[in-house]
């Protein structure tokens, strides 16, 4: 099982990212996918979670409004599209699974993470 994030960089205030979680080793019918985010000298939080069975996507209430998740089966991987940012959104983000449907899992319950990718909201 493998996930590997891409899609990080610098952007200005009320710019926009699409960040992209390629995984193998999995079918994303069968685990749900969550995304992370870690602010320098902070933890890590749960930002949004797609399950696999039904699609259903939830969200941190900080991001609600302005960030997607969606996924393309076909090619294995998860989207998050980003928009509005703003200099909190600064952080590296992280995929991962708790090798489970749904998105009930919490930071502890994942089994596999992907390195992360690096997001900058500064002008």
């Amino acid at each position: 099982v493998q996930l590997q994030a891409s899609g990080g960089g610098l952007v200005q205030p009320g710019g926009s990212l699409r960040l992209s979680c390629q995984v193998s080793g999995f079918s994303l019918n069968d685990f749900a996918i969550t995304w992370f985010r870690q602010a320098p000298g902070k933890e890590r939080e749960g930002v949004s979670c797609i399950t696999s069975s039904d699609g259903n996507t939830y969200y941190r209430d900080s991001v609600k409004g302005r960030f997607t998740i969606s996924r393309d089966n076909a090619k294995n991987t998860v989207y998050l599209q980003m928009n509005s940012l703003k200099p909190e959104d600064t952080a590296v983000y992280y995929c991962a699974t708790d090798s489970s449907s749904t998105c009930e899992g919490t930071r502890s319950d994942m089994d596999y993470w992907g390195e992360g990718t690096l997001v900058t909201v500064s002008s």
